[in-house]
């Protein structure tokens, strides 16, 4: 669940949802970005693998498109004088401070609902199923350790 604050009283004229979304999706794909590159790295030094070039491939691919999308969401922020100033994570979840056409505001989002929103993603990303009945038995098995 992700809460917002802003330092003003005229919330829904000055900041979007749409605004509010673009936030979002720039702190989940900066995050999904990392993860993907950072599994890349250990998928081509573990020397686990008898293909690695197979996964770097799929993972390479999802990062990609990551990069991508994270273009683009940038773009659209710049769009909407949205500047987003800080990222932080603790171990409740990840913040946001941000500036949008003057207007200071910050998004906080727990670790539950952000891995969630993040594997949901990543899956798609790479091409798999979406399923929520597969993801949660997923979830029950491992956790996603984020440390970026």
């Amino acid at each position: 669940m992700a809460t917002t604050k802003l330092n003003t009283s005229i919330i829904d004229e000055e900041v979007t949802k749409e605004e509010l979304s673009l936030v979002r999706s720039y702190l989940l794909l900066t995050f999904i970005h990392k993860v993907f590159e950072r599994d890349c790295r250990v998928i081509s030094r573990s020397g686990l693998f008898k293909t690695p070039q197979l996964y770097m491939e799929l993972v390479s691919g999802a990062t990609k498109k990551t990069s991508l999308m994270l273009q683009e969401v940038t773009r659209e922020l710049s769009s909407h004088d949205l500047k987003i100033t800080t990222v932080r994570q603790d171990q409740r979840g990840v913040e946001a401070l941000y500036s949008c056409r003057g207007f200071q505001g910050e998004m906080n989002i727990l670790w539950p609902g952000f891995r969630r929103e993040m594997m949901l993603r990543m899956r798609a990303y790479l091409g798999l199923s979406t399923e929520l009945s597969i993801l949660s038995r997923e979830e029950n098995a491992s956790e996603l350790a984020l440390t970026i």
